[in-house]
């Protein structure tokens, strides 16, 4: 999620310079706890489980280790007993290492079950780094695009390893990143593992994936309390999850080639998408389906005519990581059906 913040930066700055609305798009609700849980957005069997699930044989860390960080540092871990990942889903990837004892905090995308009681560290969506260090971590896990840089160099400067995980920007990024993570924890056969069985599943799911015309799926970012209301193109993150669906990336398809561009009836009537993908909370501020279809020109569009929906929690949506698998089954199950049928 917080990837998908800071490609959002710059367009939600130019919708919010144009609305009406003073309030901006942060606030924890964008993760609450337990997901989105829209009753309007899933079929039986496809929502995605609240919990991770490690792998069977706990790995005992081998440190010191010295690591490549993706900021271009090399970063020397001397211990890994209290680890503060600084995004959901990086606690994803920790936890599912079997090392989920050994971490003290969570950024507030960390929804999960095993991790919903650790104190929360970011204020809106940004690191507090005054928080982290009162934790007393000797391990900080951050994405390329974690924030404010002050806060990070904050914690840099007091002593502790700060460790860059190149951000997620579609399926491939899966195994690199919990190779990452498992490395500079001093475990590289766990993380191994985990990236084969990760890996295994999701071709699992692809092969599922129903032949046929592909639909075309557009990927809605929306947060109605801050009259945002976006379509992804390209770079929005969610192409390879569309693409892997078996589906066609509508917005990027329509010659969308920003990450996010303002929702209009032209734009929309451009993509033409048969089915439009959101995160459950985004689809819940806007008042579920029925308050999905009155934004302008969503019910011009196949999708909006056929209130054809597809919603996914928002704290592991574009996480790309353990979990993945689950989520592509459940934007599966949601597109074609149960049984398969578009």
């Amino acid at each position: 999620m917080r990837r998908l913040r800071n490609r959002l930066a710059g367009a939600l700055l130019s919708v919010l310079a144009l609305s009406l609305t003073a309030t901006g798009c942060g606030g924890s609700s964008e993760a609450a706890p337990g997901g989105g849980g829209d009753s309007t957005s899933s079929p039986a069997g496809a929502s995605v489980a609240n919990r991770v699930e490690p792998l069977a044989q706990r790995p005992e860390p081998r440190l010191p280790v010295t690591v490549p960080s993706a900021d271009g540092e090399r970063v020397t871990v001397e211990a890994a007993e209290r680890i503060v990942p600084l995004s959901g889903s990086l606690s994803e990837i920790v936890f599912t290492l079997g090392l989920g004892d050994r971490v003290v905090a969570r950024d507030v995308t960390a929804t999960f079950e095993q991790a919903a009681k650790l104190p929360v560290v970011t204020r809106g969506h940004d690191v507090s780094a005054e928080s982290v260090l009162s934790l007393r971590p000797d391990l900080v896990l951050a994405e390329t695009t974690t924030g404010p840089e002050e806060a990070v160099d904050q914690i840099r400067a007091a002593g502790v390893p700060v460790l860059f995980v190149e951000a997620a920007k579609g399926l491939d990024d899966v195994g690199p990143r919990i190779r990452a993570v498992a490395d500079a924890l001093g475990v590289p056969a766990a993380g191994k593992e985990l990236t084969r069985r990760s890996e295994q599943r999701i071709e699992a799911v692809r092969g599922d994936v129903p032949h046929g015309e592909k639909p075309r799926v557009a990927f809605l970012y929306l947060r109605g309390s801050a009259s945002v209301y976006l379509i992804g193109g390209k770079d929005s993150g969610a192409g390879s999850l569309i693409e892997a669906a078996g589906a066609v990336d509508a917005g990027a398809a329509s010659g969308l080639d920003k990450d996010f561009t303002a929702i209009t009836s032209e734009a929309l009537v451009k993509a033409a998408p048969d089915a439009i993908l959101v995160m459950s909370k985004g689809l819940e501020s806007v008042g579920g389906v029925d308050g999905l279809v009155k934004i302008p020109g969503v019910a011009q569009t196949p999708a909006g005519m056929d209130r054809r929906i597809v919603s996914v929690e928002d704290g592991v949506l574009l996480n790309y990581g353990p979990r993945t698998d689950q989520v592509l089954k459940s934007v599966v199950a949601q597109l074609y059906g149960e049984d398969g049928a578009k």
